[in-house]
């Protein structure tokens, strides 16, 4: 099995630190490390077994996607020798207003 290296994306970097800012004020700091440590562990995952998830190619061409704890989808593509992760999608926020809950 081969491993590729993990980046992030400067629009998943982004979402990160919305997603980080919007649990700490609902749940608090310490509740919101913990959840982006996770999401982050789940991503650098992603360095084996890259194939995985869901091919979305009516959206993107290589475009997967795989979901984290049932709020999060992580959308990425693999190349041969990287994952890069374009975004990370949360089911409680507005994505066109970026900060605001639905």
């Amino acid at each position: 099995m081969k491993a590729r290296s993990v980046v992030f994306s400067p629009e998943a970097r982004e979402d990160l630190l919305i997603l980080g800012d919007w649990i700490a004020e609902r749940a608090g700091p310490a509740t919101a490390l913990r959840y982006l440590a996770r999401l982050e562990a789940a991503c650098l995952g992603l360095s084996t077994a890259s194939e995985r998830g869901r091919r979305r190619d009516d959206i993107r061409p290589g475009l997967r996607v795989v979901g984290f704890e049932r709020r999060i989808t992580i959308a990425f593509v693999v190349s041969q020798e990287q994952v890069t992760i374009l975004r990370l999608h949360y089911g409680g926020l507005d994505w066109d207003r970026k900060s605001d809950p639905i």
